[in-house]
């Protein structure tokens, strides 16, 4: 597999803390790498480094085999990478188009802009009406407009940072799908995480940050979940231990519950049902 983004020695410092020592990568075209780390461990620095937010101390970044250091994200949307934020940032009182062209250096004429969200949205299984309201959107129809947002530029590289956080699992599987997609088309995806069963689902391979540095690469199908999140906090990792407590009476019943969804493409419920007994957890 051909290196598509490769970052060799990269330290980055701040007053008082080292949020990066030494780190090195390499991402290949067409894979799927994840970016896992306990909070403080370093990913956000580092993605921002990528994407022409923050400049390295030291060390130095390649893609597609040439130097590169994008002093700011526009530098670095122009070089073809591309980023999603865990926090959207859509204009409510705008419609998908007007948002979409809100982040494009020269945006089509918005009849052409419609037409094309239409075309990659439908190409790429994210529904998408370019005249819908994004007040009117849920977090998953959100997340695809910042999605399809970035694929009208046709990026080499597709960062994404903790996008599964506000999604319904029937969002996450529609994302997995997308992205597996865009893979086998060649687009590399950065891929950040928590939650460590996605990453062994959906990643090829895995850099593990620990405290600002490397502590290993992996291969995430090869790991348990818990392996990595020992290799993420540095120790061994003893399942906490429950004491029983008994069940008492019924608290809340719930049957048959159904509701429709009040927009396209949302969740519905359908025929749900549960018991909460007292003193009892139920997930």
């Amino acid at each position: 597999m051909t290196d598509l983004l490769r970052i060799e020695g990269v330290t980055k410092a701040y007053p008082g803390v080292v949020a990066n020592s030494d780190v090195s990568l390499a991402i290949g075209e067409g894979e799927i790498h994840a970016l896992l780390g306990e909070n403080g461990a370093g990913k956000s620095t580092l993605v921002k480094m990528i994407y022409g937010l923050v400049r390295p101390d030291s060390g130095r970044m390649t893609l597609h085999g040439a130097p590169y250091h994008p002093a700011k994200p526009a530098e670095a949307r122009r070089q073809g990478v591309a980023m999603v934020f865990q926090h959207f940032s859509l204009f409510e009182a705008l419609n998908v188009a007007e948002n979409v062209a809100l982040g494009m250096e020269r945006p089509p004429p918005m009849k052409r802009l419609a037409s094309r969200i239409r075309e990659v949205s439908r190409e790429y299984g994210l529904p998408l009406d370019p005249s819908r309201m994004v007040g009117d959107l849920s977090a998953g129809e959100r997340q695809r407009v910042e999605i399809v947002r970035c694929l009208l530029q046709e990026p080499d590289l597709l960062i994404m940072d903790e996008p599964t956080s506000v999604l319904t699992p029937q969002e996450v599987a529609i994302l997995f799908r997308t992205l597996r997609q865009l893979a086998s088309e060649g687009t590399a995806i950065l891929y950040i995480s928590h939650k460590l069963e996605e990453i062994r689902t959906l990643c090829d391979e895995a850099t593990i940050l620990r405290r600002g540095k490397v502590v290993a690469t992996c291969t995430p199908r090869e790991r348990t979940a818990r392996e990595m999140a020992e290799l993420m906090v540095g120790t061994v990792l003893t399942p906490p231990v429950r004491a029983g407590r008994a069940k008492g009476a019924v608290a809340l019943e719930v049957v048959g519950l159904s509701v429709a969804s009040p927009i396209p493409f949302g969740t519905a419920l359908k025929d749900v049902n549960f018991v909460v007994r007292q003193g009892e957890v139920l997930g």
